[in-house]
């Protein structure tokens, strides 16, 4: 399978995986980033579904 006709997600993380290769970062610096950008997104995720709920209810 291409990347090009990959899902999107898979796409996404193997441009995060080649950009902290790229840059040489260390495994352990680059699993504490993510870490810290999964809660933040996690967090994000959940305040838009709350969002979207408070809208159905409207």
């Amino acid at each position: 399978m291409s990347l090009k006709k990959a899902p999107k997600h898979i796409q996404l993380a193997v441009d995060l995986i080649d950009l902290l290769e790229t840059n040489q970062i260390e495994a352990h610096i680059a699993v504490q980033a993510l870490e810290i950008v999964l809660n933040d997104f996690k967090k994000k995720q959940v305040t838009e579904q709350e969002a979207g709920n408070a809208n159905k209810q409207t």
